[in-house]
């Protein structure tokens, strides 16, 4: 151990186990790819709530990751850009909204596989988290009512 490095108490873990993701949020849940992305904006709708913007597109009926098997799931992605701040505040603003979605995800168990794609704006950073988690919840809800609907 150098000089400099922190004590740990034996108490604290130096790191969760599998901690880069929550748990129910695995990779075949998350857009990533630019070309999903692209598609999403072209191709999809809009929601506008007042601290973010929730782009939504249902998945092609043949188009899967990878070429596996067909998904019937959602896949959410997060666009979070430079002008949100520096890569702190960015990690921050994404780290929220995962724990939010991954919260609030089960309302679009029902509606089948679409894609979803949030763009926050940089207040999502100083907002209490749980207003974050009530404005993604009525986002995903508004989604899910209007792809029922079709």
């Amino acid at each position: 151990m150098s000089a400099d490095a922190p004590e740990r108490s034996v108490e604290q873990p130096a790191a969760k186990a599998g901690g880069s993701f929550p748990r129910g949020f695995s990779r075949s849940g998350r857009l990533l790819k630019h070309s999903d992305f692209e598609r999403v904006y072209k191709q999809g709708r809009r929601h506008f709530s007042s601290h973010m913007t929730v782009f939504y597109l249902r998945q092609a009926e043949g188009a899967s990751p990878e070429g596996a098997l067909p998904k019937k799931s959602a896949r959410v992605g997060f666009t979070v850009g430079r002008v949100l701040g520096g890569a702190v505040q960015r990690n921050r603003i994404k780290r929220r909204l995962r724990e939010a979605v991954r919260l609030r995800r089960a309302v679009l168990a029902g509606v089948g596989a679409v894609d979803v794609v949030i763009n926050p704006k940089k207040s999502v950073l100083t907002l209490e988290f749980s207003l974050v988690l009530e404005e993604v919840g009525r986002a995903l809800e508004a989604i899910a009512k209007k792809l029922v609907e079709k």
